[in-house]
């Protein structure tokens, strides 16, 4: 159940996700729920949403990233844990193509990428697949 704000309004919890594309694959990551998400956490007190984002993407995976656009903003209702979490994504970039394979934090299961055409397959969020195409919309095409 969601708490509310002392004020009375229902408060939801703030999380921040970023798409990274690498080699024109995404990675996601696997979370406790068997589930793929974007790599990313709970915005911390005095950081913005960009900041939170570089900063998780770095604790999650090890990555480097630079945010770029804000894609969406959606609420997120996890029906089996019975919460609902209020998602911003950003487009991210990393600052080369020489980069290590991301490291798995405790917070997930495993790390892999998958092709765009992949996507609207795999057990995951619509908001989630939803800004995953945006950012593919936005980045030039390789030929």
């Amino acid at each position: 159940m969601n708490a509310s704000c002392p004020e009375g309004p229902v408060c939801y919890p703030v999380s921040v996700k970023g798409v990274i594309v690498r080699a024109g694959r995404v990675l996601l990551l696997r979370n406790e729920r068997n589930e793929w998400e974007l790599p990313g956490g709970r915005l911390e007190a005095g950081e913005t949403p960009a900041q939170c984002v570089v900063r998780e993407i770095g604790e999650e995976t090890g990555w480097r990233v630079l945010a770029g656009p804000l894609l969406d903003a959606w609420v997120y209702d996890i029906a089996t844990v019975k919460r609902q979490v209020f998602i911003v994504t950003y487009g991210c970039v990393l600052p080369s193509d020489d980069v290590p394979e991301p490291v798995v934090s405790g917070e997930h299961q495993e790390a892999r990428d998958f092709a765009e055409e992949e996507v609207p397959y795999l057990d995951m969020p619509q908001g989630y697949k939803a800004s995953v195409a945006s950012w593919f919309s936005m980045l030039p095409r390789r030929g």
